[in-house]
């Protein structure tokens, strides 16, 4: 069994292999708290497009431990 901190090393390591949008979305969703709306607007884009970027990351990252 993998210890936290070790869980928290493999996860940080999948997450700095995701492609930059990925990474910086989810970042900012899931580690800084932002909304959806708040990073669609710091980005300039729509918050559907947050939306999927968000679902793209978290799909790529449950792949990668085997999880969904």
């Amino acid at each position: 069994m993998e210890t936290t901190s070790g869980a928290l090393s493999s996860l940080a390591t999948l997450i700095a292999a995701l492609p930059e949008e990925e990474r910086v979305i989810l970042t900012l969703h899931y580690v800084k708290g932002r909304s959806i709306l708040e990073i669609a607007q710091a980005l300039g884009v729509a918050p559907k497009a947050v939306e999927g970027v968000l679902i793209a990351g978290k799909t790529r990252l449950a792949a990668a431990l085997g999880i969904g």
